[in-house]
């Protein structure tokens, strides 16, 4: 068998990178389309469909209603979306939470598991792993896993510093994961993954400047800036830090009518401010005025990002964006009164998937680098 030179080998990877990142986008295109878009000739895209064909990334597709009256059809491919599956999971105090996807992003299985804010890390890890475990797809091959947490987290997956899960500070969760799990993993903070959710396949699509307000036992910040998610200086972007002031005090009106309405019942302030909105929404008009309170003080806590940041876009986000308008509009309210160019106010479709959906997205992103990278 004739040897290929190194430029030739380094040109048929090339090539073969190219026709992958056609198909990888979605479309179903011919040989003689293959060809025209990464520039090389039919018998070479044909080959490389080959083989890619024989790897599993590619697939051919049916005939479409008609195509044998027009005369031999041209072969279609795309690719092989259920070659195997990615999972992504929002690590929380009070639940984990599992999405499992194809290749393509299609979510194919939803996972929830409750857990207690006061068990230990090592317990965490191994709730962590059997979600997993539990995850995965008979069918195809697990490519990756990606997990979203909350607290400061760096490149190399450590959290650094931790608020709202004790014991999580300096837990090198990335490397405790890929200790267990035979796939690659990555983890990312849960508030980054959350607006990268919204603009993959929420209200943030086609924006490039947006604030994700996080709203639920505890409130986080997502930023994208340029189009691009802001990690920080220290990776610390999507964390207010101690929230017994600021931020925390909001929920204190929900918490307040809360317990006068219902005393009997112990609520975390997320369950609070739900159990505020359920009543408004039935005309308690004490409720209206808990949660439009809770809606000014969040608003009061956006100037100070709104303003300097410029945003196109605020999406309300977690489980309390169900408020939908009540929320949303107190929100706008304020920000049209004390910012320069108050931006749009949108409530997420996401709602508390949105960490679990980013990671699936992050864990699709690494697959892809991986993929390509194999081919450079």
């Amino acid at each position: 068998m004739r040897q290929e030179s190194g430029d030739a080998s380094l040109l048929r990877k090339l090539n073969s990178a190219a026709i992958l990142r056609i198909l990888r986008a979605g479309e179903v295109v011919t040989l003689t389309e293959l060809a025209r878009a990464a520039r090389v000739s039919r018998p070479t895209a044909e080959g490389i469909v080959e083989e890619l064909l024989a790897k599993g990334w590619a697939e051919e597709c049916a005939e479409e209603p008609g195509d044998r009256q027009r005369g031999r059809p041209a072969r279609r491919f795309r690719f092989h979306g259920a070659a195997g599956h990615v999972i992504g999971v929002d690590v929380g105090g009070y639940k984990l939470l599992s999405m499992t996807s194809d290749l393509n992003g299609e979510i194919l299985a939803t996972r929830r598991v409750a857990v207690s804010p006061e068990m230990s890390a090592a317990e965490r890890i191994k709730a962590i792993v059997a979600l997993v475990e539990e995850s995965v797809l008979e069918e195809g091959k697990l490519a990756a896993v990606a997990v979203g947490t909350t607290g400061v987290v760096d490149e190399a997956g450590r959290v650094v510093k931790s608020v709202a899960i004790p014991e999580w500070t300096g837990i090198a969760l990335q490397a405790e994961l890929a200790d267990r799990i035979p796939v690659p993993v990555v983890v990312e903070n849960d508030m980054r993954l959350a607006v990268l959710a919204e603009h993959w396949r929420g209200a943030a699509r086609g924006y490039r400047d947006v604030v994700y307000l996080f709203t639920g036992n505890r409130i986080g910040l997502g930023l994208l800036i340029g189009g691009l998610l802001h990690r920080g200086a220290h990776a610390a972007s999507g964390e207010i830090g101690d929230q017994s002031s600021g931020y925390r005090l909001a929920f204190r009106n929900v918490i307040d009518y809360a317990l006068s309405a219902d005393p009997g019942e112990l609520r975390s302030p997320g369950e609070s401010a739900e159990f505020a909105v359920v009543r408004a929404r039935e005309g308690d008009e004490a409720a209206a005025r808990a949660v439009e309170a809770f809606a000014s003080c969040l608003a009061d806590g956006l100037v100070t990002i709104v303003n300097p940041l410029d945003p196109e876009l605020v999406v309300v986000g977690g489980g309390l964006s169900q408020a939908g308008s009540l929320l949303v509009e107190p929100i706008q309210r304020h920000l049209n009164r004390v910012t320069l160019y108050p931006p749009q106010v949108v409530a997420s479709r996401l709602g508390n998937e949105s960490v679990a959906l980013g990671a699936v997205r992050l864990a699709l992103d690494h697959l892809d680098r991986t993929l390509f990278a194999s081919m450079s």
